[in-house]
């Protein structure tokens, strides 16, 4: 499932984001790729162990547990630390998957799923799309800053080369308390159904619960705690 998320970030915390990184230092983005990804990779990256990119990293963090769309959708269960890119002149990143593993200090995940959290506004450079390789076709994905994409860490996917101005991201994984791409949608599907029945009929109608419980037990049964 690819899902937009919107509103992670206000407009004005997404400034106050980017005051925090652009005064970072940028290095060569090969620093954190894989075999396959350093062939495909050009681009820069905040360091993983600056005072930037950890003090951004907890904000996105906080930001991304308090979002329900966010929770429902990934029901995350150990989101990597949150990365920081930055594409202009030209950089680019070609067609890649994501390592199914990825590890920092003491934290090891499955990647289940791929987020992008887009920090700098689609008319603000040229170029810079993220093409995700689906079922249907590519999906071509250019957001509002603030805004995030998620969707599985098994697709091919690429951005393209930016021309015009600079496209600032952070980008990072999650291993998903469920495993499977569709059994999470199906749960992601049922639980935006019981929010729309509950407005309508309110929270104690049989409805509501007999729906509730057959999401729950599902969930108990597609579930690795």
């Amino acid at each position: 499932m690819l899902l937009h998320i919107p509103g992670v970030f206000t407009r004005d915390e997404v400034a106050a984001l980017r005051a925090r990184l652009d005064a970072g230092d940028w290095v060569d983005g090969n620093v954190t790729s894989g075999h396959q990804s350093a062939t495909a990779k050009v681009n820069r990256q905040l360091p993983e162990e600056s005072p930037e990119a950890k003090e951004v990293g907890a904000l996105v963090l906080q930001a991304l547990n308090a979002h329900p769309m966010f929770v429902s959708a990934a029901l995350p269960h150990t989101v990597f630390p949150p990365l920081f890119n930055r594409y202009e002149g030209g950089e680019h990143f070609g067609v890649h998957v994501d390592n199914a593993i990825r590890q920092r200090g003491a934290v090891r995940i499955r990647s289940d799923l791929s987020c992008t959290l887009f920090l700098s506004e689609p008319g603000d450079y040229d170029g810079g799309e993220l093409v995700i390789e689906e079922m249907y076709g590519p999906q071509t994905v250019k957001l509002p800053a603030g805004d995030l994409v998620l969707y599985p860490s098994k697709s091919l996917h690429r951005v393209t080369p930016v021309t015009r101005g600079a496209r600032v991201a952070s980008f990072f994984w999650l291993q998903s308390l469920v495993r499977d791409d569709a059994d999470r949608e199906t749960l992601f599907r049922l639980d935006v159904a019981i929010q729309r029945v509950t407005l309508d009929k309110g929270p104690k109608d049989p409805a509501v619960l007999e729906l509730t419980a057959v999401y729950h037990n599902l969930l108990r049964r597609w579930s690795e705690v």
